[in-house]
């Protein structure tokens, strides 16, 4: 048996979409509001995205996306090749991948602004999105994409070190530890890419890890290790940091023998993973306990009727520009569904008064 696709939107004859009593005074707020009422707004960018943009606008839908004033390409702005994504047998850099995307996406009539939404009120059936100038935007549907942010480690001095020898991007911020010594701690696939693009620049880089070998694929994992350059710290955790002003040493626990010592470094670049940006939309959309958009099964359908969510934002597994590719696409396809059962249902009502 089928399951109702859009078993999270329930019409009310005379209450709309959900059963929402819209009253004459809302009607005359809506009035008021000079923002038209587009079919779909994207929130994010990225692989997810702007490949839902682009999906959403060869549907005619004319998307509008908010792509963020600083991250606007998402993760893969600070990822240096990409060598796994089908099509590029060379590799190609994560921007010129972005920033692909975002033309293509632009090409079929994808509205574009780089600009952080900043409030989202998605209960009604016409959702409203602010932007950091105040800007709403009303769509009859929104899909997220945005992404996640960076780990930290939680320790103290860690906010006092952010911008002082602590950073989270080497693709960013490497250039300016030439001929220093540095440290990376992760032991995942972006800690052996950040580690391994470090060695353009520092003097040595040391990988710090809480175990006895790596998390990365095999493939970057013997490329790092092969490297002069690189320091593999083995079952170690970074429990202190000082320096004045910028960061100087990092004190390292032994995870086995508790053993404490101190290694000296100009830089370190935290590679230890994401979480979810799912802030905004807490308590509009349910979240699992990690964050995460939770979504109706394969589909990318978020527990409010109209609001679709894709990317990392929904994944807690793969996240590689590729799978966040297809739920963007996903992403697309179910708005598409849902904005067609809207039109089927104004339609229906309209004919059953004579219109």
């Amino acid at each position: 048996m089928t399951s109702n696709p859009f078993a999270t939107a329930a019409f009310v004859p005379g209450l709309g979409l959900n059963g929402v009593q819209v009253d004459s005074m809302e009607m005359a707020a809506a009035d008021q509001d000079a923002s038209p009422v587009r079919d779909v707004i994207i929130v994010g960018s990225g692989p997810a995205g702007y490949t839902a943009a682009i999906y959403c606008a060869r549907d005619g839908l004319h998307p509008l996306v908010l792509e963020g004033s600083i991250e606007a390409g998402g993760a893969l702005m600070n990822t240096t090749e990409v060598e796994n994504y089908p099509g590029f047998p060379e590799g190609i850099l994560g921007p010129e991948l972005m920033a692909r995307m975002r033309e293509q996406a632009e090409r079929f009539g994808t509205e574009l602004i780089a600009d952080d939404a900043v409030a989202m009120d998605l209960l009604g059936d016409i959702k409203r999105v602010t932007d950091s100038e105040g800007n709403v935007y009303r769509a009859r549907a929104v899909i997220l994409a945005m992404g996640s942010g960076y780990r930290k480690l939680g320790i103290p001095g860690e906010e006092l070190y952010s911008g002082k020898g602590i950073s989270w991007c080497a693709t960013c911020d490497g250039f300016f530890y030439r001929g220093k010594d540095v440290a990376v701690v992760g032991g995942g696939d972006s800690a052996a890419e950040e580690a391994t693009f470090l060695t353009r620049f520092a003097d040595s880089v040391t990988v710090i890890h809480r175990r006895d070998q790596l998390r990365a694929s095999k493939i970057m994992a013997d490329r790092l290790l092969a490297d002069p350059k690189i320091i593999p710290a083995w079952n170690s955790q970074i429990v202190g940091l000082a320096g004045s002003p910028n960061l100087e040493e990092i004190t390292l626990r032994d995870t086995v023998t508790g053993q404490l010592r101190t290694i000296a470094v100009s830089g370190l670049f935290e590679a230890i993973g994401h979480d979810p940006r799912s802030a905004l939309v807490a308590g509009q959309v349910d979240l699992d306990q990690a964050g995460y958009v939770k979504v109706d099964g394969d589909s990318t359908r978020t527990s409010v009727a109209g609001v679709f969510a894709c990317g990392d934002l929904v994944d807690h597994t793969y996240r590689q520009a590729i799978t966040a590719a297809g739920t963007g696409c996903r992403a697309a396809l179910d708005a598409e569904r849902y904005l067609d059962l809207l039109d089927d249902i104004a339609l229906a009502e309209a004919s059953s008064v004579g219109y």
